[in-house]
């Protein structure tokens, strides 16, 4: 049984030092945050992986359960990571993925809500107001198919055609092999997102392939599959009744709200940092609050 998980960092070190040919991994430490960068570099080395080619991005951060405070140094490097995966100019289109009334999966839509849309702004107002060039940017909560009617990608796919952005930016809830990783961990990659895969509800790929232009995908883990836990905590075999029992359940904190509405806070203030450099976090937050 393979045990689930969305993060490239936790199926890497399933190879320990000996990672498969065609990945590469490189860690370091920013401001007391551990940065891992991982690229697969080939097909070969996707298989082995289970990711596909593409960049993955992984930031430690303090636990969201432990404290509402987010370091403006944390923005800023998140910012900085999110800007190697972003192109230097042009539109970005930022969708809030998942499903608000579901807690675990709420992450996406409190995100939205805090994001700074400025394609609507004339630069003349803009300037007047004391905001220097502002990037366009486009926000989007896409919603769930049982409440929309249509799958996110089929609305992403019909904004990308009327908007016409360099490219897409995505958040979503994902899940985590380790209890530790949960809450305290940031994922983005530039090979796209699964929507509702975190929470077990996976949908179509949402990707270069499928939208026509470059999708960074930004993620928490926010749920760790029970079968993980049955596994690690009863050393039962994989493919026991017990743990296969297991696969259908998910596991989140009991302060997920927390963790949720604090993930989604500093997700957002990183977001438009990396649009909008010359904003500070204080300028971010009183424009979008």
């Amino acid at each position: 049984m393979d045990f689930r998980t969305d993060l490239a960092v936790e199926k890497s070190e399933v190879f320990g030092q000996a990672l498969p040919q065609g990945v590469r991994c490189v860690t370091e430490r920013a401001d007391d945050l551990k940065i891992t960068r991982i690229e697969v570099q080939s097909a070969a080395g996707a298989e082995a992986l289970g990711k596909p080619q593409g960049r993955y991005i992984t930031v430690e951060v303090p636990p969201f359960k432990r404290s509402a405070e987010i370091p403006d140094e944390t923005v800023e490097t998140l910012a900085r990571e999110l800007r190697r995966l972003l192109p230097a100019d042009g539109t970005v289109l930022v969708a809030g993925l998942g499903n608000a009334d579901i807690t675990p999966d709420a992450l996406g839509p409190k995100f939205s809500s805090l994001v700074f849309a400025t394609r609507h702004i004339e630069p003349e107002l803009a300037s007047a107001a004391g905001l220097g060039e502002l990037r366009p940017v486009v926000n989007l909560i896409p919603g769930v198919l049982g409440k929309t009617g249509m799958e996110t990608g089929e609305l992403l796919h019909g904004a990308v055609e009327s908007v016409r952005p360099a490219a897409v930016v995505t958040v979503d809830a994902l899940a985590a092999r380790r209890l530790s990783r949960l809450g305290c961990t940031v994922q983005m990659t530039d090979t796209g997102v699964t929507p509702g895969s975190g929470v077990g509800n996976a949908r179509a790929e949402l990707s270069r392939s499928s939208l026509g232009v470059p999708v960074i995908a930004l993620g928490v883990p926010t749920v760790v599959d029970a079968a993980t836990l049955v596994h690690d905590f009863t050393a039962e075999p994989p493919d026991s009744p017990l743990v296969r029992e297991g696969a259908d359940m998910m596991i989140t904190p009991r302060e997920i709200d927390l963790v949720i509405d604090r993930a989604a806070r500093m997700l957002a203030l990183a977001v438009n940092k990396a649009l909008q450099p010359h904003l500070s976090p204080q300028d971010i937050l009183l424009l979008v609050s």
